[in-house]
């Protein structure tokens, strides 16, 4: 992945087996987020490809990457503060829904029907999540792990296969953060997820992750379990410099 004379991802491959949690970790500038942007599509890789569950999402618009089984969440939250949090929610699985402008407009049973079935379902993941109790709430005001678990929860709306994490952990406390641990392995399982997850919480990263893929400046440097990758000499050096 080029920006103009820029060499933001160099053959930084590797696969995700069903129902892994991946964790994606590197210094800053490393490409992580990149290599997220080029896996939902939000870049056009300068050349490579991508392959998900046996489709080149290269051949696939951008909006079209929610409808074959990918949802991510993004460094910074992107919710709407006037709408509560049911309806946040609800909003990530707009790509499912069957109704067209008029018919959304007119509201026949159909409509109606598909509404409510999709509010039972939205609401069941909110109850998952321990969010139940803000679902009618105003996104704006409430604390900021709260909206993390919010964005996530959206995410899940989708019924993705492929839940890609920018830095869920980003601005939560200790226990916010063991907290959040647990939540992504009971969905994982509860939701048959495979994850891939960027994050700097390294004790997070290896508490949770199945394997490890650890990038610096946009170069693969390591790869397999946890334990294996946080030794590895070549990330030690790429996090704590020559000297460690």
């Amino acid at each position: 992945m080029h920006f103009g004379g820029i060499l933001a991802l160099d053959g930084a491959s590797f696969t995700i087996e069903p129902n892994q949690i991946c964790g994606l970790i590197g210094p800053n500038g490393a490409g992580k987020t990149t290599l997220f942007n080029v896996v939902s599509r939000i870049y056009k890789p300068s050349k490579g490809g991508v392959t998900f569950d046996g489709q080149d999402l290269l051949r696939r618009a951008p909006h079209e990457i929610a409808g074959v089984g990918i949802a991510r969440t993004f460094q910074n939250l992107g919710l709407f503060p006037t709408m509560t949090i049911l309806d946040n929610v609800m909003v990530g699985a707009h790509h499912a829904s069957r109704a067209d402008f008029f018919s959304s407009v007119i509201r026949p049973p159909s409509v109606r029907r598909e509404e409510r079935d999709l509010r039972e379902r939205c609401g069941d993941i909110l109850r998952r999540l321990d969010l139940a109790d803000v679902s009618s709430n105003l996104a704006a005001g409430l604390p900021y792990g709260t909206l993390k678990r919010v964005e996530i929860a959206r995410a899940l709306a989708g019924n993705p296969k492929l839940l890609l994490l920018d830095e869920p952990a980003s601005g939560l406390t200790h226990s916010e953060v063991d907290e959040l641990g647990e939540a992504i392995l009971a969905m994982r399982d509860t939701f048959d997820l495979t994850v891939l997850l960027v994050e700097h919480h390294m004790s997070l990263v290896m508490r949770i992750s199945d394997k490890v893929v650890a990038l610096n400046l946009g170069t693969k440097i390591a790869e397999g379990p946890p334990s294996a990758v946080q030794s590895h000499p070549a990330v030690i050096q790429a996090y704590l410099g020559d000297a460690a």
